[in-house]
């Protein structure tokens, strides 16, 4: 109540007017909003493609994706034993949901964790990770990075 008593005072000063600054500015930009998710919407097939080229960009930037390429190449490979594939997909999936034993947004020990799940599973199976798995995964880094 201090704070208002306060305000009161001040000259040239309104809650209505307060109030009234807040809603056309709130119109105004919720006007853009709408404005802009229309523009979107009438090039969905456009906004997709930029959607999914920036994805491809960035996820060349996530720590190990290499590593997480090359088990993926292995465990989908046909010559791969069955139980090699189910540890493998279970590394991959491990390094990819961000809550897991020690979530992803845990600075440093978020990311540790994966990796070291993901090198485990890349050392107990590493008889079976062959060069062109490897190399697949290199390629497809370079194909998303010029995306």
């Amino acid at each position: 109540m201090w704070f208002r008593e306060q305000a009161a005072t001040w000259q040239e000063f309104s809650w209505d007017s307060l109030r009234g600054s807040r809603r056309s500015s709130w119109q105004d930009n919720w006007q853009n909003f709408a404005e802009r998710t229309r523009q979107f919407a009438a090039d969905e097939s456009g906004l997709r493609q930029r959607i999914w080229k920036k994805l491809k960009r960035e996820a060349t930037n996530i720590p190990f994706v290499e590593d997480a390429l090359t088990t993926h190449y292995c465990a989908f490979d046909r010559n791969t034993p069955l139980y090699v594939k189910l540890a493998l997909v279970g590394a991959v999936v491990y390094f990819l949901v961000p809550d897991d034993l020690i979530p992803d947004s845990i600075p440093v020990l978020g990311v540790a964790d994966d990796a070291a799940v993901l090198a485990g599973a890349m050392k107990i199976f590493a008889a079976h990770i062959k060069p062109e798995h490897r190399q697949a995964a290199k390629l497809m880094l370079e194909r998303m990075r010029r995306a």
